[in-house]
């Protein structure tokens, strides 16, 4: 078999293209993280489980309470307790999923990138969060155009 075997250098030059110009397969290119990348890109880990404590109970709970509203707006109707119009079951259900909505916004931003947990409400890390969000939106940009 003429050509069956490859030296290392045809074998990193076919890792380094993405098409062969002298045969008509496409080879696969194999992208390996450099070591000059930033390994500290990303959530730690104790900021990802803080942060998802937060998302429970701010969105859990007013999820939970706006399919209550359906609940026991079906409940009152169907038991004669009270006459609820429909309008006022839906209002009050989408007044409950968006409060959910801002909770899940609110969980992510005001959870602690300290090793410390911080406050119980968190709003003090709401303002250095949002500029961590902006920085991350300015690098990931400029990677981009560049």
């Amino acid at each position: 078999m003429k050509g069956a075997k490859k030296t290392k250098k045809t074998q990193s030059q076919e890792a380094k293209i993405g098409f062969s110009s002298s045969s008509s397969t496409p080879k696969i290119e194999i992208k390996t993280p450099s070591k000059n990348s930033n390994t500290k890109s990303g959530i730690p880990k104790y900021v990802a489980n803080r942060m998802a404590r937060r998302i429970v109970f701010t969105t859990g709970i007013p999820t939970i309470s706006g399919m209550g509203v359906f609940i026991g707006s079906y409940f009152l109707i169907s038991k004669g307790i009270a006459e609820i119009s429909p309008t006022v079951t839906l209002v009050s259900s989408a007044m409950c999923f968006l409060v959910g909505l801002l909770g899940l916004s609110y969980g992510i931003l005001s959870a602690s990138w300290d090793i410390s947990p911080g406050s119980f409400l968190g709003f003090e890390n709401i303002k250095p969060n949002i500029n961590r969000m902006k920085d991350a939106f300015k690098s990931s940009k400029n990677e981009i155009t560049s």
